[in-house]
């Protein structure tokens, strides 16, 4: 017989978890008292919200399920956004929760909430553990669906007498998951696989647009050879930047609202729309009945549910990106080069590339461009919410997937931080940065004290304009500067960070910006670079044509 702690990290050490991010509390003190003797590095964050999105982090930056750990009530409702966040961008994460004992639940007892209740709209499952005997089958389930299918967060809650209670478990049976109802479709239908290539054959001017999909099923080297093999051009969503490499002559940049010129004249003009792993959100499509106004669609992906919800589709393939590549690439269908389509896209990337003004002033973009420079396709870039977030995707080169991890569905600002410390522990050898506002920054700045504790190598690049940007950029453009409560107040980050002990530089002038880069990522720790950039800078939106994008842009303004 072991206690339900036990079991519990027994459960996670055959689950292969090895590092929890987590707050301690009442309702989980047995669970700490557990995990005192345990193989399993606990990273004491400074708040719980902070620890679910470490957990995000560590899950997009390596592929695997991360897992973190809060207590009942205020420590579970902390961690809220940051499942919704990971929810909204498929991210596979389990959030492990106290709760108040069996006998006081219903009874609002201290420190009691319905964390599943509340988590429900935005967890892929959730559960409420009743018994000691069903911890361990219930543990392995959790990560069995949050990593599996369309990846997703699961809420695990568990009464603090279900810790401290005892049961078997068995490592081998316990873990073997078989759930009737819930078996996701790997393989697209042969049908369908041969109508969309009967379809691509015959198309003159295909595109394919490709999001966070790709990335989670790990098809980023089928999408490319796809591409390459039937010359097709490649767009992608924020969530899919690194799908294909930045440089590679097909790779258009993202599209959308914030994309590349190139990209959005592309998916206007385009006769077939071959969509990988996207959900055609209103970032990308504006006015969805003008998005890709003269093409027939595509839709590959693993959630049926994501099929003509948005967009009306031609050929609906549902299965697992990667796979579906794979047998796509088995078909023997043939077609030349669409030559004259790829010779304009082409012209379109020369004429209108990504700039910014070059007059001597400390601009983000340019920031942004020696940072990519640096690192020369090393290192993870992890991105705040806001200005910063736009600007990174339009500047930075990504070359391979997992590169590049930002909240794009929910738009959580704190993200960055502590998403940037749940990469840094997945990837140790990885120089990882977070790219942050000076607003986003302060909602999770806390977390100072977790890089020094523990030394976590995260280089914080803060682009300073003592504005919440983006909005301030929308009352600029739409409200007649009439910049309501979004003026910041200077704060000194530099000497924030070091009163928690972590260096830092403050940087006024373009000449300053790559010996400041270069001295952060050789300093072996967390690092903090303030960069007071312009403050009424910009992040153009790059969209020339497309009716869509102009309606969503004129549909603000209204």
């Amino acid at each position: 017989m072991k206690s339900g702690a036990k079991i519990l990290f027994e459960s996670l050490a055959k689950e292969g978890v090895e590092t929890i991010f987590g707050y301690p509390g009442g309702s989980v003190l047995p669970i700490y008292d557990e995990l005192y003797d345990s193989d399993v590095r606990h990273i004491l964050v400074r708040h719980e919200q902070a620890a679910v999105h470490a957990a995000d982090g560590y899950a997009r930056a390596s592929g695997k399920v991360g897992v973190c750990l809060a207590t009942s009530g205020p420590g579970a409702c902390n961690l809220v956004t940051g499942i919704a966040t990971a929810y909204m961008d498929s991210a596979p994460v389990v959030a492990i929760t106290g709760q108040v004992p069996t006998t006081l639940l219903g009874r609002d007892a201290f420190q009691e909430s319905d964390i599943t209740g509340i988590t429900l709209p935005v967890t892929k499952h959730n559960y409420l553990v009743p018994r000691t005997e069903e911890l361990g089958r219930i543990i392995h389930e959790a990560f069995y669906i949050a990593g599996s299918g369309r990846q997703g967060p699961v809420l695990i809650d568990i009464p603090k007498d279900v810790t401290t209670g005892t049961a078997e478990y068995n490592a081998e049976s316990d873990s073997l998951v078989s759930l009737r109802g819930y078996q996701p479709t790997l393989q697209g239908h042969p049908r369908m696989i041969e109508k969309a290539m009967n379809r691509i054959a015959r198309a003159e001017r295909p595109l394919i647009y490709a999001g966070g999909g790709v990335i989670s099923s790990g098809g980023s080297e089928e999408l490319v050879q796809f591409a390459e093999q039937w010359h097709i051009p490649v767009t992608t969503t924020l969530m899919g930047l690194g799908a294909i490499p930045c440089d590679h002559e097909l790779c258009l940049g993202m599209l959308g609202m914030h994309g590349t010129e190139c990209a959005n004249y592309a998916v206007t003009e385009c006769d077939l729309l071959i969509a990988v792993g996207v959900r055609f959100d209103d970032r990308v499509t504006g006015k969805v009945e003008a998005f890709a106004p003269n093409a027939d669609v595509i839709h590959i992906d693993i959630d049926p549910a994501e099929i003509g919800k948005n967009k009306r589709v031609d050929i609906p393939i549902v299965g697992d990106v990667r796979i579906a590549l794979r047998q796509m690439l088995q078909e023997n269908e043939s077609r030349t080069s669409p030559r004259q389509w790829n010779e304009r896209v082409a012209q379109w990337k020369e004429e209108f590339p990504a700039n910014y003004p070059d007059d001597g002033k400390l601009r983000p973009q340019f920031i942004v461009k020696e940072l990519s420079d640096l690192l020369n396709g090393r290192g993870i870039i992890v991105t705040e919410v806001g200005q910063n977030q736009m600007w990174a995707a339009q500047h930075f080169c990504f070359r391979r997937p997992r590169q590049w991890i930002s909240s794009g569905g929910l738009g959580t600002m704190g993200y960055g931080f502590p998403a940037a410390i749940g990469a840094a522990v997945a990837c140790p050898d990885e120089p990882v940065i977070d790219i942050a506002g000076d607003g986003s920054f302060q909602m999770n700045i806390q977390e100072l004290a977790t890089v020094a504790q523990y030394n976590i190598p995260v280089k914080v690049v803060i682009l300073n304009n003592q504005f919440l940007g983006m909005v301030r950029q929308w009352q600029e453009l739409f409200y007649e500067r009439r910049y309501s409560f979004t003026e910041l107040p200077p704060v000194d980050f530099v000497r924030v960070a070091e009163a928690y002990g972590v260096p830092g530089i403050r940087v006024d002038a373009p000449e300053d910006v790559r010996a400041a880069l270069e001295t952060a990522l050789n300093t072996d720790g967390p690092f903090v670079l303030d960069f007071h950039i312009e403050r009424e800078e910009n992040v153009m939106p790059m969209v020339p044509a497309g009716a869509a994008i102009n309606e969503m842009i004129l549909g603000e303004r209204k």
